[in-house]
């Protein structure tokens, strides 16, 4: 991310805006209301700021200096200077050197530019309305719950786009949020004290949050709600003093990589955990839905590099579980599909640790229906099959003979390595080279990549496209019909291509 996100405590502390216009009218008010002494630097002042000058002018001049109790609404002054574009100008004003902040709002470039100029020179912040090239520090569009604050930005790249999304938000959160902010701050030492363990304070607050608690509280009932949370604190306190509580573990499925397509139950679980196991194949998108302090333990297995073998991931989850924490374990696509889930949850029952499932969007479904590949169609595929060309202990335990016999849509997980066997061993067992395949490479993904080819050119576009992992290797008529569906990412890459496929010809003839 380009600009770190971040509130500050302007509260009695100077910010100078350069400029009087209606621009900076607006960013004068929101810095007021945050308790800011304002200081307007500009030769003339629009009427509504002009009245505002008047107006907080009357506020004893002494407190300027102070720190504003909370909520307080801030002091401003006018210093009527005609600026030239010269940062050795602005360095040199005592309202520069005083600022911790400075907002550029005039409408003239040059002297933004300036004001921009020195404020890097003097290792300042500053906001230049409408130039987000010229900031080092941006206004993003803020829903406001106080103490409850939303920030919404686009790195001022699409400022409309941030005002939708918080028009949306506005929408999606209650007013009273922010009294239910203020209560939980004023029980939060005693909640503390009461439960120590970081976890279990977070599954009370949850409770809470979606009880009774926040329900008196929205009511006005504040009282009636504070005997609620004393007697659902004495009894996690009691439940927090016995030594054999385990901690609990969560399979969740993450998807083919499309943060979009996680699920709800799994976004929520994600944000619950205090340590979550992460496969190789989770996207980044989705891995940053989980909560910034939840550590993450990289688990990954990857052919020919380094791996982390199932012994020690059931080690990992035996250990944090019985820390008390809350695990996820988070894998691709769908925990019982080709992900070990059943193996892991064995391995926690054994050991007495209680567990939960949250299943995924598996990669056969999510890859086929991005690349516009209808595993059933009832004129030319009834049935569709999953299998995976590895399986415990070495891939000749593969029926390949009940894979050849399979008419509909067969999906081969982890095939990629494995395309010249596949290829081989279905021809083998009488498939037609001319058999339809596809191969779908980061299927979901912005980089997705579909080829359609046959089985018997199915080892060499692997090998002359170069297709990395992840790939899922898709054979049946039904692939065909992705010619006409298809309609995420770029366009599928045929191979062979049509030149190269008469050059072929010709030399098989």
């Amino acid at each position: 991310m380009r600009h770190f996100p971040l509130f500050l405590d302007l509260q009695g502390r100077d910010v100078a805006v350069v400029g009087g216009g209606e621009v900076a009218l607006r960013k004068v008010q929101a810095l007021l209301s945050a308790g800011a002494v304002v200081t307007v630097v500009a030769p003339e002042l629009h009427p509504a700021l002009a009245a505002q000058l008047v107006q907080r002018t009357q506020q004893p001049v002494a407190i300027a200096g102070l720190a504003l109790s909370s909520g307080a609404m801030g002091i401003l002054h006018h210093v009527r200077d005609v600026l030239p574009a010269d940062p050795a100008v602005i360095l040199a004003a005592d309202w520069f050197m005083q600022a911790w902040l400075v907002v550029a709002a005039t409408d003239n470039e040059a002297v933004n530019a300036a004001v921009a100029a020195a404020g890097a020179q003097a290792r300042k912040f500053v906001n230049v309305v409408d130039d987000s090239a010229k900031c080092s520090a941006i206004v993003p569009a803020v829903i406001d719950r106080s103490p409850l604050l939303v920030a919404v930005s686009t790195s001022g790249t699409a400022p409309m786009l941030a005002r939708r999304v918080r028009r949306d938000i506005e929408l999606l959160l209650d007013g009273g949020l922010g009294r239910l902010a203020q209560f939980f701050a004023r029980w939060r030492e005693c909640v503390t004290s009461a439960v120590p363990t970081p976890a279990r304070r977070r599954e009370l607050y949850d409770r809470w949050m979606d009880g009774e608690v926040a329900r008196l509280v929205q009511a006005g009932r504040e009282d009636a709600a504070g005997e609620a949370l004393l007697a659902s604190l004495d009894s996690a306190a009691s439940i927090a003093a016995d030594p054999a509580v385990q901690g609990h573990v969560t399979l969740v499925g993450a998807g083919p990589g499309d943060a979009g397509l996680l699920t709800l139950a799994g976004l929520q679980a994600l944000q619950r955990a205090d340590v979550i196991l992460v496969d190789r194949l989770v996207s980044a998108e989705v891995r940053a839905l989980a909560r910034r302090d939840a550590l993450q333990v990289e688990v990954g297995k990857e052919g020919g590099g380094h791996s982390v073998t199932q012994d020690e991931i059931h080690r990992l989850l035996l250990h944090y579980a019985r820390e008390g924490l809350n695990v996820v374990r988070l894998k691709g696509g769908d925990p019982f599909v080709f992900g070990r889930g059943g193996e892991e949850l064995l391995c926690l029952r054994a050991a007495g640790i209680p567990y939960a499932v949250v299943p995924g969007v598996t990669a056969a479904l999510a890859c086929a229906a991005q690349a516009g590949l209808p595993l059933t169609h009832r004129d030319v595929a009834r049935s569709v099959r999953f299998a995976t060309a590895h399986c415990r202990g070495s891939s000749d335990e593969t029926d390949w003979a009940s894979l050849a016999a399979e008419e509909g849509t067969l999906v081969l997980y982890m095939g990629l390595s494995q395309s010249s066997r596949v290829q081989r061993e279905l021809l083998a067992r009488g498939r037609s080279t001319a058999l339809p395949a596809a191969i779908i490479e980061n299927g979901g993904r912005p980089e997705q990549r579909v080829v359609l080819t046959t089985l018997g050119h199915l080892a060499a576009a692997v090998r002359d496209l170069q297709v990395g992992s992840p790939a899922l290797l898709v054979l049946g008529p039904a692939v065909e019909l992705t010619k006409q569906l298809h309609w995420h990412g770029t366009a599928p890459v045929l191979y062979p291509a049509p030149a190269m496929a008469t050059t072929l010809d010709d030399a098989a003839a």
